[in-house]
């Protein structure tokens, strides 16, 4: 009961912590992914600054499109890899999907696409191995991590700065959402991702989510393996997934039931809809065409497709 109790006033701190004039501006330590994943978790850091809070962001060197910013604070730390390596991978591992789309996780897993998740996942060495960048991190005194989970170093910074971490995420990969926030996610009732299943699972479709589920069990713990083998290192302990997001304070998933089939919640798990993609341009003028001037020229249009 005590845990429960204890993560029943966090959705409404985080609303303190958005809502201008309600509550002290805070320092954040920002965690970002690359790609795609920055758009959208950009977007939510420039509100934050807009009002009053202060924000450092740690950003690798060499990325597809972190570090362009000019309204916050930005440390950068070298890496192992090139841009052109980054590119070489990427590339590779989207070819892949595009030939085998419906591969299993032991594909992705097994797979020589994997070299790109061994250079997502080197990153968090590289940060920690600027010790002038560690040294900087600990004498700042930030209040909270706001991380995107995808390569595990966020969930690390926050474990090693012993600090409360805001997780900002369509989805976390695997089982290990349900896990760390220690929610039911009852295999007969809830369909896992990807499998395309309805909500008013079939008894062949129960069967499928409990082998998928078995198929995450055995090969995430691989997958993730050269990441937890890093944060194990930067630890000085051994870790799991399991133990990282465990510790995490808020779970903003940027989802919603009109995407997702409803299923069982955490007082620290909120729902802050479709924020998925790069903000929207306004859309183009076009000319309005009255009724009449339909109905004058469409004889003509009619008359020209027949001869």
């Amino acid at each position: 009961m005590a845990p429960a109790l204890f993560l029943a006033p966090l959705p409404l701190c985080v609303c303190l912590l958005l809502a201008s004039g309600f509550a002290q501006a805070g320092k954040l330590l920002v965690v970002p992914m690359d790609g795609s994943h920055w758009f959208t978790m950009r977007s939510v850091v420039e509100k934050l600054i807009h009002r009053g809070h202060e924000v450092v962001a740690v950003m690798p060197e060499t990325s597809w499109q972190l570090g362009k910013a000019s309204n916050f604070t930005v440390k950068t730390y070298s890496t192992s890899y090139t841009l052109k390596e980054l590119n070489r991978d990427f590339k590779f591992f989207l070819d892949t999907q595009w030939k085998t789309p419906e591969q299993s996780l032991y594909g992705v897993a097994m797979g020589s696409s994997k070299a790109f998740f061994n250079i997502t996942f080197s990153r968090c060495r590289s940060l920690f191995n600027d010790k002038k960048l560690v040294d900087f991190l600990k004498k700042s005194s930030f209040d909270a991590v706001f991380l995107d989970p995808f390569d595990v170093c966020g969930l690390v910074v926050a474990k090693y700065f012993s600090l409360p971490s805001v997780v900002f995420a369509r989805v976390l990969f695997c089982h290990f959402l349900e896990e760390g926030a220690q929610c039911p996610s009852p295999l007969s009732y809830v369909p896992k991702l990807f499998l395309m299943s309805s909500d008013a699972l079939t008894f062949v479709e129960r069967v499928r989510n409990h082998l998928h589920y078995l198929e995450e069990y055995l090969f995430c713990p691989y997958f993730f393996k050269p990441a937890l083998e890093i944060a194990s290192e930067i630890l000085q302990t051994p870790v799991t997934l399991s133990d990282l997001s465990s510790q995490v304070s808020i779970w903003l998933l940027r989802t919603d039931f009109v995407l997702d089939y409803p299923r069982p919640v955490m007082p620290n798990m909120i729902f802050i809809g479709g924020i998925n993609c790069h903000q929207g341009k306004p859309l183009p003028k076009v000319r309005c065409v009255s009724f009449s001037t339909l109905r004058n020229t469409w004889p003509w249009m009619l008359k020209r497709e027949i001869f």
